[in-house]
């Protein structure tokens, strides 16, 4: 599938922290503390800057080249589980949704095939979709673990506009030029427009100014329908 230089709205696929769940200060607090155990610190600042983009074993990878380290890979996986493991007991105490997202997803769901693509790991998402009975609003998931390489290549929105297509077989093909990408990072809006879709960043994570590369900015999904999805992305 190739892009087109269509500017038809046809599917919309989700980042999933930072745009449906508040994960991103989680994120920080669990690989801070497991890099702190390995000898390393990150500051929220550098988090932001370099590794909110990055999954779980990138994000780890770039702690240790940046601190000059040396790292097998079976230090590499220790330091994933001890990390996920963190991660996975915040998750347990539950972790919210971004203010009217859980209505804008069944709003849009009305009018458009929905596909999440991530940097979250598979075990991650599923667990908070089923806990906020998310689930059954999208076809499909393309986690950190599903692709070969992680955002900002493009891989992962690839594979999730190719999930609508294989799901509902639709005719004509959805076209990548007709998926809108829903990113809240400055990289995130990089790897999407790179995929050759359309983009609407969400000012969760980076103010309206750092995001400028997508179609349009929005400060908040709450109230968010098809209509005024089509209106702002004219």
């Amino acid at each position: 599938m190739t892009a087109r230089t269509s500017k038809r709205l046809r599917a919309v696929i989700f980042d999933f922290d930072g745009v449906i769940v508040d994960t991103e200060p989680l994120h920080f607090q669990t690989l801070a503390e497991t890099l702190s155990e390995a000898g390393i610190t990150i500051t929220e600042a550098e988090y932001r800057d370099v590794y909110i983009v990055f999954d779980d074993e990138s994000a780890i990878r770039t702690a240790f080249d940046r601190a000059g380290r040396d790292l097998s890979r079976a230090e590499l996986t220790k330091w994933m589980e001890v990390k996920a493991e963190r991660f996975i007991d915040c998750i347990k105490a539950g972790i919210p949704l971004f203010p009217g997202v859980k209505a804008t997803i069944r709003a849009l769901r009305e009018e458009f095939p929905l596909t999440i693509a991530s940097g979250a790991l598979s075990h991650e998402i599923d667990a908070i979709l089923d806990h906020h009975d998310l689930r059954e609003e999208f076809l499909g998931v393309i986690a950190a673990d599903d692709v070969e390489q992680g955002k900002p290549h493009p891989e992962s929105y690839w594979r999730a506009a190719t999930i609508i297509n294989d799901v509902l077989e639709p005719e004509p093909p959805i076209d990548y030029s007709e998926c809108l990408v829903i990113e809240d990072t400055v990289n995130g809006v990089k790897g999407a427009k790179q995929a050759g879709m359309q983009v609407l960043a969400v000012t969760n994570s980076y103010p309206a100014n750092a995001l400028t590369d997508a179609d349009a900015v929005i400060d908040t999904l709450e109230g968010l329908t098809p209509a005024k999805l089509r209106a702002l992305m004219k």
